[in-house]
């Protein structure tokens, strides 16, 4: 930043406010006034330092179409700001193109430096301003405390909430000002909400970089594939990040970040990334499906971080899903490219340096390595600063370590413990050591091992043993899980808390959070380095072993919880602990410690199912089944078979889930066990009920029935109950099933089984509306969806949502009725669920319909009735084809309406499927309407040839003309 104002140096540090002010869309502006541009900019900085000036501010800095200063007062920084605006308004401007500037006010304690004001707080002054619109000044709440009961005469604060800025660091309460002559209203604030998006808060502020963002926003807007690599602790993350910071307005379908470091296994990689973009993986359809569905017609960036270790998985992925989406854009980072056709590589280089040792203060702090070194140091002691006497060997320190961010960071967190002196001569013993490593690594490898290496022997003996075993977690760890697995002979649990305090103190382990329940975590180089010092130290198989035991642990405990109270409490926790899971069953194999391992599935293994891991817990199961041996005790071998059965039959794979439910069957036969044999009949009977083999289902699930009650399984009785009741649903015996859902309703309350009820809920709903109780249906869908949004459980948010818009729609709501299906259309494409996206389809075609729109209308009605063709659903293609006749009718083709309603009748016919109570009314209309618009004859024929035709027939007939 260079400084304007050569008083600046004299100002002392302390609480201060920044003005930032900037001419939003000046390239537009550039190219619309053309040689008039620099004249009217030179206009923006007469008008704005003049405001400056009768306010008591500096101007601080000025860059092309931005200005800077800074104010003792906050009541001055309020006034200037709100003054400069009304003459900007005021201005006649060239061409008579006004000048529209944005304003962002910040009030912090900054450090001074030679050169200017540094520090987390005037980032944070620019990111407000960058936030704003023009014609608008956004303020601070740390501003606001200082003027709430101050404000010049004749302002005001208007709310704004909550926002992250796009540095990424935490979320602040932002206010606009508001004053005569100057607009009130605006679009929402350029914040992280203003697009979705995942993007993690950083702890520090990213400095430097402006060339690479500047050069990546060019790449990014061009290449559909664009890979940072570089050495670890190069900075790829960070800057990868930021740069999807600054682009969130270019992708409205949000910014998606996909951290692979914590995952070991190939495979789990298209996983990783549905779990970022929110898609719970469907029963029938392979997860990639899903994924292609997902990002097909979006215009999304999706970010794949830490990609070396699955570089055949990640690109085999982006591959395809490039291909598959034209709008997509994906951004990895990685030591080495993917490789595959369309990438642009772009290798971060280190940060800018000093060309030597002897550089003026003030010219030394425009080096990017010396801002990011400064800045973290400062963090730790609040009075450091770049000065005369200083300035020689922090820009050795920097030059040593290459400009590497990782080594910069371990080295500026010495500060609190040694002298900038001792740091340097340490780092220059380390390099020596180096000098008769492998000529053939690169110098930026060699730099950060030694600088990591350097930061291991800062450390105590006890500390660096804390350091090897926590590099056994994945994705970060608690302070229990840390006091047991990293506990040892030379430490135990009550030392570890101690140890780890320092290991956050030094910057060697992260923490996350500041509630009870805290996490921790390395950052990925020094967990690559700690493993190594664990495998060289001998200690990495006990270390694994007692991270599988805690993991087996935790899962037992959870278990029950799973299927009652704390269920979305601990279900949040499997989730976060999701990479140590795995990272613990794949010792459970590598070790062939089989038991545990499958102990540790069948704990665990009601979260796969609610959290939409299916495919991957069938294949762990799949792999600890095939490794049992003969010593294991057949109730672990039973209990796994049964829940390996359940997720199968969940995937509609029949011959599988009968399978193994049928082995497991024997076994707790033979063992006596009431429940164990009870859930066995349940998975059977659940495969004969998705069959339609309805009589062998309520066999099965009777004898079930029988067995849980005998066990006082309270939780096996409420599932069998709802499941015999989903028979009497399909049965159309809507009174049983009706008594039978809340029978098993009541019994997951007692419980406190929220999943169980809410899901009950959803069917009681069905059922209410399929009656025509359109009253009650309401109730049970409103009460669900509370449940659900409690839960975070976006699938049933999702289908309470279109529950209560068809009700709505019943009821004769059809505006309420068209926002419920117009808000939960998209949430049923993001989630893939090609059921309810064809239902709702259909439902959206009444709403294009009743809205006089009768080509968007015809539109899609075919998208659905084609939809529920492709999946088999018999009763939705009769559905389709009944309210395109409706349509038909509307258009005055009464005829092809009769023989589309003939097709539709014969289709429900052949397949026994009846009209449902609450849908009667909407086809007698139809039927009414059309029959009697036609001679008695003409009718006759018409439904005759409908009556004639094939379901594929029927459909092509329907689909032969537009609206």
């Amino acid at each position: 930043m260079a400084a304007t104002d050569p008083t600046l140096r004299k100002l002392p540090s302390g609480t201060v406010t920044f003005l930032f002010a900037d001419v939003e869309g000046s390239t537009r502006l550039l190219h619309r006034l053309g040689d008039l541009y620099p004249q009217a900019l030179a206009a923006f900085r007469g008008l704005m330092a003049g405001a400056i000036a009768d306010a008591g501010g500096q101007e601080v800095d000025e860059q092309g179409d931005a200005i800077f200063a800074v104010f003792s007062r906050a009541h001055d920084a309020v006034g200037a700001a709100v003054d400069a605006q009304q003459r900007l308004a005021a201005h006649a401007w060239p061409a008579g193109s006004d000048l529209r500037v944005r304003m962002g006010l910040h009030t912090g304690e900054p450090t001074v430096s030679a050169s200017g004001y540094v520090g987390m707080d005037v980032h944070r002054a620019a990111r407000v301003c960058q936030a704003a619109h023009g014609g608008q000044i956004v303020v601070s709440q740390a501003t606001v405390t200082l003027v709430a009961d101050d404000l010049p005469a004749g302002l005001d604060l208007k709310p704004l909430g909550e926002h992250r800025l796009k540095d990424l660091t935490g979320s602040i309460r932002l206010f606009q000002i508001v004053a005569a002559g100057l607009p009130d209203e605006f679009p929402p604030l350029r914040s992280l909400a203003s697009r979705p998006n995942n993007l993690p808060a950083q702890l520090t502020t990213f400095i430097g970089r402006n060339r690479e963002l500047t050069e990546l926003r060019t790449r990014l807007a061009v290449a559909r594939m664009l890979t940072l690599t570089g050495a670890g602790g190069s900075g790829k993350t960070r800057l990868a990040l930021q740069l999807a910071a600054d682009r969130l307005d270019d992708f409205p379908d949000g910014v998606w970040w996909v951290d692979l470091a914590p995952l070991n296994d190939p495979a789990l990689v298209p996983q990783a990334v549905a779990t970022a973009l929110g898609i719970r993986e469907q029963p029938d359809r392979p997860l990639q499906d899903s994924l292609l569905d997902y990002v097909r017609l979006k215009r999304l960036l999706l970010i794949l971080d830490n990609c070396e270790h699955l570089v055949a998985s990640c690109a085999a992925l982006a591959d395809l899903l490039l291909r598959q989406s034209p709008d997509l854009r994906v951004l990895a980072t990685s030591r080495e490219g993917l490789g595959i056709a369309g990438e642009t590589l772009y290798p971060v280089p280190p940060l800018a340096l000093p060309d030597s040792d002897r550089v003026a203060p003030e010219v030394l702090t425009q080096y990017e390595a010396v801002q990011l070194f400064a800045d973290r140091a400062a963090s730790l002691v609040l009075s450091f600063a770049v000065t005369e006497r200083n300035g020689a060997v922090i820009a050795q320190i920097c030059r040593r370590l290459d400009g590497i961010p990782l080594a910069l960071e371990l080295a500026a967190a010495r500060v609190k413990a040694l002298s900038l002196e001792q740091i340097a001569a340490r780092l220059d013993d380390q390099f020596r050591l180096l000098t008769g490593g492998s000529r053939t690594a690169l110098p930026r490898h060699q730099t950060l091992q030694s600088a990591i290496d350097w930061s291991f022997t800062q450390l105590t003996s006890a500390e660096q043993g804390l350091f090897r075993r926590l590099s056994v977690f994945a994705g970060g760890f608690t302070l229990d899980a840390a006091e047991v697995v990293g506990s040892s002979e030379a430490a135990g649990r009550a030392d570890v808390v101690d140890l780890l305090g320092h290991l956050v103190d030094k910057s060697i382990v992260i923490a996350d959070g500041q509630n009870s329940e805290a996490r921790y975590r390395l950052l990925e180089p020094l967990r690559q380095y700690g493993r190594d010092r664990l495998i060289a130290s001998g200690e990495i198989d006990a270390a694994r072993t007692r991270h599988l035991q805690w993991f087996v642990q935790l899962g037992e405990q959870a278990q029950p919880s799973l299927r009652g109270t704390g269920q979305a409490q601990w279900l949040g926790r499997l989730e976060a602990e999701h990479d140590n899971l795995r990272t613990a069953l794949r010792w459970s194999l590598t070790s062939h410690d089989i038991e545990r391992g499958l102990r540790l599935a069948v704990a665990i293994s009601r979260f796969w199912y609610l959290h939409g891991h299916i495919s991957e817990g069938r294949r762990w199961f799949d792999e600890l089944l095939g490794a049992v041996g003969d010593a294991l005790p057949p109730a672990v071998i039973a209990a796994a078979q049964i829940d390996a059965g359940q997720l199968a039959q969940l995937q509609f794979d029949y011959d599988r889930s009968t399978a193994l439910a049928s082995a497991a069957l024997v076994t707790f036969r033979g063992l006596q066990s009431l429940s164990g044999t009870a859930f066995c009949l349940h998975i059977l009977g659940a495969v004969a009920r998705w069959q339609a083999d309805y009589d062998r289902a309520e066999s099965l699930f009777s004898e079930s029935l029988g067995l849980y009650g005998a066990a006082h399984d309270t939780w096996g009785v409420a599932s069998v109950t709802s499941a015999v009741a989903g028979v009497a649903r399909s049965r159309r015996d809507y009174a049983r099933a009706a008594h039978l859902f809340a029978d098993s309703n009541r019994l997951f309350r007692e419980l406190g089984d929220l999943h169980g009820v809410s899901n009950t809920l959803y069917f009681m709903g069905l059922v209410a509306r399929a009656q025509g109780e359109f009253a009650r249906a309401a109730a049970f869908g409103e009460e669900g969806l509370i449940v659900s949004e409690a839960l975070g459980d976006t699938y049933a948010v999702a289908h309470q949502l279109h529950l209560l818009g068809t009700v709505a729609w019943y009821r004769g709501e059809r505006d309420k009725a068209a926002a419920l299906h117009e808000t939960v259309f998209p949430m049923f494409v993001d989630l893939g669920d090609k059921s309810c996206i064809a239902t709702t389809t259909s439902d959206l075609a009444l709403v294009a319909q009743y809205r006089g729109d009768l080509k968007r209308a015809a539109e899609l009605h075919r998208e659905s009735v084609t939809l529920s063709r492709d999946m088999h659903d018999v009763p939705g293609v009769a559905r389709c084809l009944e309210r395109l006749a409706m349509l038909e009718q509307s258009l005055g083709r009464s005829s092809r309406g009769a023989t589309i309603l003939g097709a539709a009748d014969a289709l429900r016919a052949q397949k026994k499927v009846s009209i449902p109570p609450a849908d009667r009314a909407e086809y007698d209309e139809v039927m009414t309407a059309v029959r009697t618009s036609l001679p008695a004859e003409e009718f006759a024929n018409a439904w005759s040839a409908g009556r004639l035709m094939t379901q594929d027939r029927a459909i092509e007939f329907a689909l032969g003309e537009g609206a």
